[in-house]
């Protein structure tokens, strides 16, 4: 896979580069610099989810790295099931929220960190790795398990302090050892224009073995492709056979990129729908035309609070930044709390219970999805991860899953730091000693 970058189009890396840079000359994004369309996509339906996650990665990096590397990595990163799950006789969720973590970062974060490990023994890399990433709230998690003890690896996570919630928390501030946990005086976005302040520093990046497990950086993004694909297979395998419309809760943009992604390989999706809460960048852009980056207001569905979500710069490129083009290819929608409590309500009543973010995902689907049409909204979190704030709407207890109910007794060893970029600095400097 060759790519290329959002703001310098001239500029040329294979994948392994682009995953340990993370960010392109410029300041751009990394991307596909063709996209190819695949002839057999009925075929590569049929096949088991294994299976056919490693035959697209094969042919996305099977010009860098071995089959048997490909197949190894791919068993490992995704040995667990993504089960589809009907909740009216046209709509579907596709539950993202079975691995380690309980959340659908685990699909990027566990694929990402196996390939870094075989990046660097292939490349020989001497020197600790520092992995840094922004999140808010299930990337910590994600990106913090899947690196937790790996030896020569250290974790740096920073976060909105006071805008996770407990349990998302508990999931990479409690751990210790190699992951360092930040509370960030600010905001998501403010976490996120922290991270990137670090990449672009070319010193602190090479003294650190700086790299990024955001979604800014593209091995994220390539495995979040796989999901899709069974999204549509499932489907098939039950008997429907027309395209779907897609529904992927949005908050960095990350998720319904790599599903564009798809498509763009020739998935037949009838649609996708952005999905957003209160923070309504995007949809107010695909509205009226202009794209205005705000400060992000906290939400009930937190992980989607993002103001300035970085993945829309690629959406954007993919799309020429036509924006008749992008309004062609997309529905959207947006939910308040209010509107959001009440999709968790309706769905509960159904027999389903969803997260916050899957509730908004659900909801604008059910407003966009016509009548002839079969929907999925993407679930990507387990609901007991926010069952301080379900179970008042709900009025009932939310019981805690055995991964999360051992990390109710663990003391919280994260650091308060300033929303300033100087200072963060100076932090991971310390961890190189």
């Amino acid at each position: 896979m060759i790519l290329t970058s959002t703001r310098e189009p001239r500029t040329r890396a294979r994948f392994g580069e682009a995953m340990t840079q993370n960010l392109a000359p410029g300041g751009g994004l990394f991307v596909p610099l063709a996209l190819p369309v695949f002839d057999d996509v009925d075929g590569l339906l049929e096949l088991p989810w294994i299976e056919r996650s490693t035959e697209i990665l094969r042919r996305f990096l099977g010009d860098e790295y071995s089959e048997d590397e490909i197949t190894a990595v791919a068993h490992d990163a995704f040995d667990f099931p993504v089960p589809l799950v009907q909740v009216a006789d046209n709509v579907h969720a596709l539950e993202l929220f079975h691995g380690p973590s309980l959340a659908f970062k685990d699909f990027g974060a566990r694929f990402l960190a196996r390939m870094l490990r075989l990046e660097r023994d292939r490349r020989g890399a001497e020197g600790a790795l520092t992995v840094l990433t922004a999140t808010s709230g299930d990337t910590g998690g994600a990106v913090a398990l899947a690196f937790w003890r790996v030896p020569g690896t250290r974790v740096v996570v920073l976060y909105p302090a006071g805008r996770v919630s407990p349990v998302q928390e508990r999931q990479f501030a409690s751990l210790g050892d190699n992951v360092l946990a930040l509370a960030v005086d600010g905001t998501f976005d403010h976490c996120q224009a922290l991270a990137k302040a670090c990449f672009l520093d070319r010193e602190l990046t090479a003294a650190l073995g700086l790299t990024s497990a955001n979604s800014i950086n593209i091995a994220r993004l390539t495995a979040q492709i796989l999901y899709s694909f069974e999204a549509v297979s499932l489907l098939r395998r039950r008997g429907h056979r027309t395209a779907p419309v897609l529904a992927v809760p949005s908050g960095n943009f990350g998720n319904l990129c790599a599903g564009l992604y798809a498509a763009k390989l020739g998935l037949p999706v009838r649609s996708f729908v952005a999905a957003t809460n209160a923070n309504t960048t995007v949809p107010d852009y695909l509205e009226n035309g202009t794209y205005e980056p705000r400060p992000s207001v906290a939400t009930l569905s937190n992980a989607m609070d993002v103001g300035d979500p970085s993945n829309w710069e690629r959406i954007a490129h993919l799309y020429g930044r036509d924006w008749s083009a992008l309004r062609a290819a997309l529905r959207w929608g947006s939910l308040d709390d209010d509107e959001t409590r009440a999709a968790l309500r309706a769905l509960d009543a159904q027999g389903y219970t969803a997260d916050p973010h899957a509730a908004v995902a659900w909801a604008v689907l059910r407003r966009r999805l016509q009548k002839t049409e079969t929907g999925v909204f993407f679930a990507t979190a387990h609901p007991a991860k926010f069952r301080e704030s379900l179970e008042p709407v709900l009025e009932r207890e939310i019981p805690l899953p055995p991964a999360l109910a051992e990390l109710a007794d663990r003391p919280l060893l994260s650091e308060p730091i300033a929303a300033d970029v100087e200072a963060v600095k100076a932090r991971l400097r310390e961890l190189a000693g």
